[in-house]
């Protein structure tokens, strides 16, 4: 909105007192941005400074100059033509020039945002908006009602929602402040004769029993008069006021915030943490593929036979693997070191399984490693290594191990159909009810509010006259999963209220369900849908709320065998899977673009993926080669010998294969470079990992965890 004449003494006596010392001298160069040409309404162009905080501005009335109160220059309005800030842009000089004053304001330039104000004849906001802003920190409720009619809040447009707000915020100061009688006026004739839900107006009438201001401020969620909420009031209330009128707060600041999470969406790599200080306004966002994990910087290769799972500690300096040679080991990193010297050594070696190890989970502070093997749960302390104790409540293979988001038990689940939750010590605390899925594989949402589990699920078979529809239900006929007594299966993935134990939705999906992982913002899971007879192999990311398929990742390959896949990077913007083909495949969540084929690893399935959660630029596979790889982004000599890929050939390099994925180990667990030949995932690797070896190897042809465990894929027929 234009200054006017009227207007120029209150602009520039906004604020005006405060101490700004840091402020560098400015003046006004000789070109206004404007098609390079500076034309003043006098015809003069008079530089200005800032000066000092401490001077006041005036206006003198002559020719629209507008003079520092010490005399020693003056400031005379800007005539542009046009009202675009350029001659090509679409963006409103006023608007512009408004948010630019508001944005001076916010940070501490008082006198430079009344200076701009005087030279450009654009005001940030109007005497009314000033006063209405007074009114709701002072706590003039009267007035501030009666200033948003002012402002152009009218009945249809939320008047009777803003008086609401101002009612309440009165209410709740009056009880906080001990003065029931004058809270109790404006419950009776300001609140409800608004007509609110009953329900809402009982809350607050609910509120007069409060003990005293500290219950009061609890109970509502409300930090009180002294706090932040009159502030919030008044930015709630700023929906209901045209933006034009009354700027919306620090809106600069929201625009580039929106700039920047575009550019971060574009950007299929990215992987840069909040609280990086790399962003630059001078520059568009991106980050260098270069600088994503895509190279092997160490090979474990203690276990002697397949290794079918792997975990994370939750600090990141400990990795738990769970092999078919029925052992697990539980692997020490250097963290803190480069990743160049680096070491892996096997901190212990927990051999005393009486079968292949298929599930390891870490309790919330790193000291208890469950492992299950068949239908056997074993607790130990990963700090000594001894066992704690051994769980025989299940009566079939022990498929998934959960700890509960505050560390107090765990959740194990099985082919029995059985879920049991058990206390941190291993003491049985509850089960549910025989469940209706055999389950492969479960999780609890970090916000402890469901349990989301997957697995096979009997069903009464189709009438004769639906045979033909029959054969597409998944698990039904050739490669299916036939059941005794006429039943056929299919797979499912149900989500139970963890509190109640009951069902929320019952999820139907083609193709065996062998693993599932949920977000940490508990809003989504991530499904593996194996493929053998069936729709390709592809992962799916289902909404929690209400059960649809919001994205799909395909390219790997997935038929027989038990593949777990998982989140990774920051925030979670990558979604990582092993594959039957010997690779590891990385996909963009956004977009569902494929990023990554990463090969190395030797012949045989890659089972199982966890990304380091104490370093975004790290994670772990395992595979049927009997080896454990550590992935991370090549150093910067490493990429003189491989050659720099720049972002601009992701898309080519995707296609055409890649050539880092050969990193191989040599001593004891310190990994080094090696520029391999690229290409192929079913090539030698070279194994010389930390010395040692585990226990009751199971020799033989290399096989998938279904073999042994008899939970997996590839003979449907032995789940029922």
């Amino acid at each position: 909105m234009r200054l006017t004449e009227s207007d120029i003494d209150s602009a520039l006596s906004v604020s005006l007192d405060s101490t700004i010392d840091t402020e560098p001298p400015f003046s006004a160069g000789p070109s206004n941005g404007h098609n390079g040409i500076s034309t003043k309404s006098n015809g003069v162009s008079v530089p200005y400074t800032n000066g000092s905080s401490s001077k006041g501005v005036a206006h003198d009335g002559l020719d629209g100059h507008i003079s520092t109160r010490n005399g020693s220059s003056s400031v005379a309005r800007v005539s542009l033509p046009g009202r675009t800030l350029y001659d090509d842009s679409y963006v409103d000089r006023e608007e512009f020039v408004r948010l630019v004053i508001q944005s001076l304001r916010d940070v501490g330039y008082m006198e430079s945002a009344t200076t701009l104000e005087a030279e450009s004849g654009y005001i940030m906001e109007t005497p009314e908006v000033a006063e209405f802003r007074r009114c709701i920190l002072d706590a003039s409720w009267d007035s501030a009602e009666a200033a948003l009619v002012r402002l152009g809040v009218t009945e249809g447009e939320g008047l009777w929602e803003a008086r609401f707000l101002i009612a309440k915020q009165k209410y709740l100061e009056y009880l906080e402040a001990g003065k029931t009688t004058a809270a109790l006026h404006v419950l009776r004739n300001e609140l409800a004769p608004l007509n609110p839900e009953l329900d809402h107006l009982h809350a607050l009438s609910s509120l007069m029993m409060c003990s005293d201001p500290a219950d009061l401020r609890q109970q509502v969620g409300w930090d009180g008069a002294s706090g932040s909420s009159r502030r919030r009031l008044l930015m709630d209330l700023q929906r209901y006021i045209p933006s034009s009128v009354m700027i919306p707060q620090r809106r600069f600041a929201t625009l580039l915030e929106q700039a920047r999470a575009y550019q971060q969406s574009r950007c299929l790599y990215h992987n840069v943490p909040l609280r990086n200080q790399s962003y630059s306004l001078y520059t568009d966002h991106i980050c260098d593929r270069n600088a994503f994990p895509r190279v092997t910087t160490a090979v474990l290769s203690v276990h002697e036979d397949e290794v079918w799972n792997l975990e994370w500690s939750h600090s990141g300096r400990f990795l738990a693997t769970a092999s078919k040679d029925k052992t697990a080991i539980i692997w020490r990193v250097e963290l803190d070191k480069d990743p160049r010297y680096r070491a892996y050594a096997p901190e212990f070696i927990l051999r005393d399984h009486e079968y292949p190890v298929g599930c390891v989970s870490w309790s919330l502070d790193d000291s208890i490693l469950l492992t299950a093997s068949e239908h056997r749960i074993t607790l130990w302390n990963s700090r000594t290594g001894l066992k704690v104790r051994s769980l025989e409540q299940h009566t079939d293979v022990v498929t998934a191990l959960a700890w509960l988001p505050d560390g107090s038990g765990f959740i194990s689940g099985g082919l029995d159909r059985k879920i049991i939750l058990w206390d941190a010590d291993g003491k049985l605390r509850d089960s549910w009810a025989r469940t209706p899925i055999r389950v492969t594989d479960l999780q609890v949402t970090p916000d402890f509010t469901r349990l989301v589990a997957v697995g096979m699920y009997d069903m009464m078979p189709p009438p004769p006259d639906a045979a033909g529809a029959g054969a597409g239900v998944a698990g039904a006929g050739a490669g299916g999963a036939g059941a005794a007594g006429g039943r056929v299966a299919e797979t499912r993935i149900i989500i139970y209220d963890l509190s109640t134990k009951q069902p929320e939705l019952s999820i139907r999906l083609e193709g065996e369900l062998t693993s599932v992982k949920v977000s940490q913002d508990s809003q989504y899971a991530l499904i593996n849908r194996a493929s053998e007879n069936g729709p390709p192999a592809e992962i799916h990311l289902i909404d929690l709320s209400n059960g649809r398929v919001v994205r799909k990742y395909v390219g790997h390959s997935q038929s027989k065998h038990v593949i777990r896949s998982c989140f990774g990077g920051v925030e979670e913007n990558f979604i990582l899977s092993g594959s039957e083909d010997g690779k590891v495949y990385i996909w963009h969540r956004e977009t569902g673009v494929l990023l990554e084929e990463l090969a190395g690893h030797g012949e045989g399935s890659v089972n199982s993926v966890a990304w380091n959660p104490a370093n975004e630029r790290m994670f772990a596979s395992c595979s049927d080669d009997r080896t454990v790889r550590i992935w991370e982004a090549p150093p910067a000599e490493a990429l003189s010998v491989f050659g720099a890929a720049p972002a601009e050939r992701v898309d080519q390099e995707r296609d055409g294969g890649h050539e880092m994925e050969n990193g191989k180990l040599s001593g004891k667990g310190k990994g080094r470079w090696d520029a391999g030949p690229s290409g192929s995932g079913s090539g030698s690797t070279s194994t010389a990992g930390a010395s040692g070896s585990g226990s009751g190897a199971v020799g033989g042809s290399s096989s998938s965890p279904d073999a042994e465990s008899g939970y997996g894929l590839g003979s449907t027929t032995a789940l029922f």
